[in-house]
């Protein structure tokens, strides 16, 4: 008796485990949760002009302060005036951001405060013959420093570079030199050559 009272006990108890695991096993109850991407904030586009080696227009996040449309833009000229300059000013949606030339120091061809691309060529055309042209790959620093727009600081970084990575092919590659943008290479193009 004492042995079917044991199997019995023994049937029930496994019924009981089998019983306890299939409620911990079942499916959860309730709606699954869903979840959906962070909601994006729409870029700030500020337009950046003035002594700025690459002008033009950017975007950015929301917080984004003048230094960073600065950095963006290539940085300072040799020629801005970072004193009249609040760089942790706030940018807002729309703004253009017109960086000063330092007293003295504006471009010859306008005033430096619109769109780079929109500047008239120079009046005074180039002397004829490639010997008046102040080859790249070769010149000075001072030959570079009497460049429209280039200063000591630029032309030895255009030293620098050519340098470290060989002669210029064309001479749209001085862009590639950190300080000389768009704006720099109309003032020079006709003026400079890679021989």
């Amino acid at each position: 008796m004492k042995q079917v009272l044991y199997v019995l006990l023994g049937v029930l108890t496994g019924f009981v485990l089998a019983g306890g695991l299939l409620y911990v096993m079942r499916a959860p109850a309730g709606t699954p949760i869903v979840l959906e991407p962070a909601p994006t904030e729409k870029p700030i586009a500020v337009h950046v002009v003035g002594a700025v080696p690459r002008p033009g227009l950017y975007d950015f996040s929301e917080g984004a302060r003048v230094q960073d449309a600065i950095d963006a833009a290539g940085g300072l000229l040799a020629e801005a005036d970072p004193g009249s300059i609040n760089l942790a000013a706030l940018l807002e949606d729309g703004q253009q951001l017109n960086i000063p030339y330092a007293s003295g120091s504006e471009p010859a061809q306008g005033s430096g405060t619109g769109s780079s691309f929109a500047q008239p060529l120079p009046t005074e055309a180039p002397t004829a013959g490639a010997q008046d042209l102040i080859n790249i790959n070769t010149a000075t620093l001072e030959e570079l420093d009497s460049l429209p727009g280039i200063g000591p600081t630029t032309a030895q970084k255009i030293i620098d570079y050519r340098t470290a990575n060989g002669p210029f092919a064309a001479i749209e590659d001085i862009m590639n030199v950190s300080g000389i943008g768009p704006a720099t290479f109309q003032n020079i193009k006709d003026l400079i050559t890679v021989e």
